[in-house]
């Protein structure tokens, strides 16, 4: 028995013509716009890379501004010892049990291989950061104190029975309150770590892009693929890629030509200087740009008059009130030594699927470094050029 039909051929068709025909008028239009592009710059960031097609069929050219760089991983290490103890802790609360033991020592003996091996001749000539010059001295210092606070914790917690828990992480740990124990700096670590890898990311892209010279009112740009987590970076107050693109532009690229395409295919990081892979990419990114604008530009078009969608509008939500107890995006930041705000930016990214863990703070920090045109050396790092680390045995 034939089962019945319930649409209707002739509609469905109708459906067709302009929305999924391959020959249809929505497919056409991505087409010529597409051919109108061919000759401005397209400026491609996946999670690690980015790639920039000069257009008129000029080879693209990639910068590499995550994994593959100088001390991103070192700072990332001590950057994560905050949520690292406090998953231990929210371990033990879960299970009840010891299984919390063999990770807290596996975090205790991997801690004292890093800071045995610390030290500001290590920073300065080993890892060799060009944003960091200068501050090695600093850095070494901070991260010395951040390792020792750390083992001084977990030995209390492994040989204390009911130490472990979500106050002594805060008033033992993480909260700023040297006193007598002098404990309690990790917070600004954190902060600072976080700033640090922003600015040396920044600061090449900030010199790489003058390099290019680019026409940034032509300049087509996607962040394309998966941005961290899952659910990260997929809105332009999120994606701290978007904010350093926009920044590296030095604040020249309207928001308007940058989409963010969590779904787009997205080349591998080049090797040993093989760009094949990055060049066969082109045409189908050039293609989404290209429809994404064409549809775009019917808003115009269809709807003058009418109030008009603009990016540029976002905001911050100001917590200098202490009695704001609740923010819904990134709180504004209003200096180096604003630590409620730096440090509700540290919970935000936490508690906010949509944020990247590392970007808490790198919106203010290729801000500031473009206020002092790329110095990295002008530029006040908070919780580390404000803040004195204690040497703890």
């Amino acid at each position: 028995m034939t089962s019945p039909s319930h649409s209707s051929p002739e509609m469905v068709d109708l459906f067709t013509v302009y929305t999924s025909d391959p020959r249809g008028i929505g497919k056409t239009l991505s087409e010529v716009k597409y051919r109108s592009l061919l000759n401005d710059p397209l400026i491609v960031a996946t999670a690690f890379d980015i790639a920039l097609y000069p257009g008129r069929a000029q080879p693209p050219t990639v910068e590499g501004f995550r994994m593959s760089v100088r001390g991103f991983k070192e700072l990332a290490g001590i950057s994560h010892v905050g949520p690292a103890i406090a998953s231990l802790v929210s371990i033990h609360d879960h299970t009840r049990d010891n299984t919390w033991r063999p990770e807290a020592e596996r975090l205790l003996t991997r801690t004292e291989r890093a800071r045995a091996v610390n030290s500001p001749a290590l920073w300065r000539d080993v890892i060799a950061v060009q944003a960091f010059h200068g501050r090695e001295s600093k850095i070494a210092e901070m991260y010395d104190y951040a390792c020792a606070a750390t083992l001084h914790y977990l030995r209390r917690a492994l040989s204390t029975p009911g130490y472990l828990n979500a106050e002594t992480l805060r008033s033992d740990f993480l909260n700023r309150d040297p006193g007598e124990h002098r404990t309690g700096l990790i917070n600004d670590m954190m902060v600072a770590t976080f700033f640090l890898a922003g600015l040396d990311t920044s600061h090449r892209l900030i010199g790489w892009f003058r390099t290019q010279q680019i026409d940034w009112e032509r300049a087509m740009v996607v962040v394309a693929g998966k941005q961290g987590r899952p659910t990260a970076g997929v809105t332009w107050n999120t994606s701290s890629v978007a904010t350093m693109l926009l920044g590296a532009s030095e604040y020249r690229l309207p928001l308007s030509r940058m989409y963010l395409a969590p779904h787009a295919p997205v080349f591998a990081t080049p090797k040993n200087g093989d760009l094949s892979e990055v060049a066969a990419f082109e045409e189908p990114l050039r293609t989404l740009w290209a429809s994404m604008r064409g549809m775009q530009e019917l808003g115009e078009m269809m709807f003058t008059g009418y109030p008009r969608y603009s990016p540029e509008t976002l905001e911050f939500p100001d917590i200098s009130d202490p009695l704001v107890t609740e923010v819904g995006e990134m709180p504004v930041i209003h200096g180096p030594d604003d630590l409620r705000a730096m440090v509700t930016r540290l919970r935000v990214v936490l508690e906010d699927a949509r944020q990247l863990l590392s970007g808490c703070v790198t919106d203010y920090a290729v801000a500031q470094l473009v206020k002092q045109d790329n110095d990295p050396t002008a530029v006040v790092v908070p919780g580390l050029d404000n803040v004195h680390y204690p040497q703890l045995d």
